[in-house]
């Protein structure tokens, strides 16, 4: 039924005939499914009559030299700690392109690019804001947990004038070992100062999810669909 360009997905709709999609990106070494339970536990569903289509995708499996090249799930390479410190570019620039066939076959199943949202966690965060930010449709908004912005270097110049207002919730742990907060308030600064705004929260937790991260999140995504439809009509 797909094609064999795109990736494996899992797919949710909370109701029939979606009008709006969330694409949400695992972490380093989990996959599609690692996300499906967030479904139902999200504010969003109280809002039965703009049914929401959640897309899950498989990252491509890659050795990942961190991890001793073990293959796994994985957006790109990580190839050291520092992961500002020589970045797996071909690998990021790869999945930006499967990422952006799977928004494109959303726009083509007839979900308006402006309905469309990206969300991630940790490496699957990278990834929403590498997506996002550059992308040639307007989106809805980027949802970044545990992560950090990857490329900052080429952002300027490749940043799409039409997501220049999207808006951005990020998220962090406090006590998070495997990518510092220090990190992501760096990428915080950076967007700031780039003309981006951010709604930003901390928790106190590890490299995980939390329940009142998630309780936010909806409440987010709530506040962005209502807007949208106050805005078309």
């Amino acid at each position: 039924m797909e094609s064999t360009d795109l990736l494996a997905v899992i797919e949710i709709e909370t109701n029939a005939n979606p009008t709006y999609t969330v694409i949400w990106l695992h972490g380093l070494g989990a996959d599609g499914n690692d996300f499906v339970p967030i479904v139902s536990e999200l504010e969003i569903l109280l809002l039965p009559d703009r049914p929401i289509r959640f897309i899950f995708p498989h990252a491509p499996k890659r050795p990942v030299s961190i991890n001793n090249n073990y293959i796994m799930h994985a957006w790109y390479d990580i190839f050291c700690p520092d992961f500002n410190n020589h970045q797996d570019e071909s690998g990021i620039r790869s999945s930006q392109k499967a990422i952006n066939a799977l928004i494109e076959r959303e726009i083509q199943r007839g979900i308006a690019s402006k309905n469309i949202f990206l969300a991630g966690f940790s490496q699957g965060g990278a990834m929403a804001l590498q997506v996002g930010l550059r992308q040639v449709n307007p989106l809805a908004g980027i949802i970044a947990l545990s992560c950090y912005l990857p490329l900052v270097e080429t952002l300027s110049t490749e940043a799409c004038a039409v997501n220049a207002s999207i808006p951005i919730f990020m998220a962090h742990g406090t006590y998070d070992s495997v990518i510092p907060i220090s990190y992501a308030a760096a990428s915080r600064e950076k967007l700031i100062i780039a003309g981006y705004s951010l709604e930003w929260h901390e928790y106190l937790m590890e490299h995980t999810v939390c329940q009142q991260e998630i309780a936010d999140i909806g409440h987010w995504l709530r506040c962005i669909i209502e807007s949208i439809s106050i805005n078309v009509v």
